[in-house]
């Protein structure tokens, strides 16, 4: 049984990282300042014996009473354009010193560390599909560049920690990931669709649909990022954990209708948002050699429960 702090655990994806570690017998403790996490995402660990809840920013010295860990998940930050556009400062301090707060954290307490980074970093590729090993194409000043520059800053600062301190940290990046607890208004393209259609709105399509996006249910990213931190020999790596079908915005906007039973013109066209990439897709074959990690669920599957889930709260 280890002993796993997770930050950001009361957000879509530390939410569900933290419900699979207690599920695995761990101990879990999320440190979370709530500006974009949610206190009803974790309600139902609320009573749970292993597990703890603390409200901090980790840009910010680090409370007394955390306590020591054996693992360390920074999932913490803003991930949605929404989110991180309207707390860009916020997010560039959570990437940079706070990464490095929690880097020396580790350093001190001998913990292992994962940082979860972003395809964003790619920026809009010229690469596909993108292999760890591609340096990106990022706008380093654009409206996307709070959370691009600082991710890619923040693992700048895992590798200068694993050289200089020798800590033991390994780094992914996330490709796009759906499932339930996706926050409703932050603006990405599965929540917008399904919002939409549920509230009989027409969805928004930007530019022609033609640009592409891999989507990976949470269930299995989670089960990636485990295998990242607990895999034997993955210090100083980086995975690629998504989905590598890619499927075009325009396409997924007509499962959606179908699954909803919407005529299938019931879409709007707009223009596409600043440095919105156009294509995004992952090489996962370092995950599949090195974790023996693949997605497992199916878009029709996964879209399916997570469309029950917003059903539930947009259609009590």
């Amino acid at each position: 049984m280890s002993r796993c702090l997770v930050t950001g655990g009361a957000g879509f994806v530390g939410s569900h990282l933290s419900d699979e570690l207690l599920k695995r017998g761990h101990r879990v403790t999320v440190l979370d300042n709530l500006i974009t996490g949610k206190l009803e995402n974790i309600a139902q660990n609320k009573r749970h014996p292993r597990f703890r809840f603390v409200k901090a920013d980790v840009s910010k010295p680090l409370p007394k009473s955390l306590g020591q860990h054996d693992r360390v998940f920074h999932l913490a930050s803003p991930a949605s354009p929404v989110g991180y556009m309207r707390h860009s400062m916020e997010t560039i301090l959570t990437n940079s010193l706070g990464t490095y707060r929690l880097l020396e954290y580790c350093a001190r307490h001998k913990a292992r560390f994962l940082f979860a980074s972003t395809s964003e970093v790619y920026g809009d590729p010229a690469v596909h599909p993108q292999k760890e090993s591609y340096w990106g194409n990022v706008n380093s000043f654009g409206p996307r560049s709070c959370y691009d520059e600082s991710k890619r800053l923040g693992e700048a600062l895992v590798y200068e920690a694993l050289r200089k301190w020798r800590v033991d940290a390994r780094l992914i990046r996330i490709f796009n990931t759906y499932g339930p607890r996706l926050n409703e208004n932050d603006g990405r393209v599965v929540s917008n669709f399904i919002v939409q259609g549920l509230k009989g709105e027409k969805l928004t399509v930007y530019g022609d649909g033609g640009q592409t996006r891999s989507f990976c249910f949470v269930s299995d990213l989670v089960d990636g990022i485990i295998r990242a931190m607990e895999k034997p020999g993955t210090r100083g790596q980086v995975f690629n954990l998504g989905n590598p079908q890619e499927t075009p915005i325009g396409r997924f906007a007509l499962v959606v209708l179908k699954y909803l039973g919407l005529p299938l013109s019931h879409r709007v066209h707009r223009p596409i948002p600043q440095d919105d990439p156009v294509r995004r897709r992952p090489d996962i074959t370092r995950a599949g050699k090195v974790l023996g990690w693949k997605p497992r669920v199916s878009l029709e599957e996964g879209l399916g429960r997570t469309i029950e889930w917003y059903r539930g709260r947009i259609c009590p």
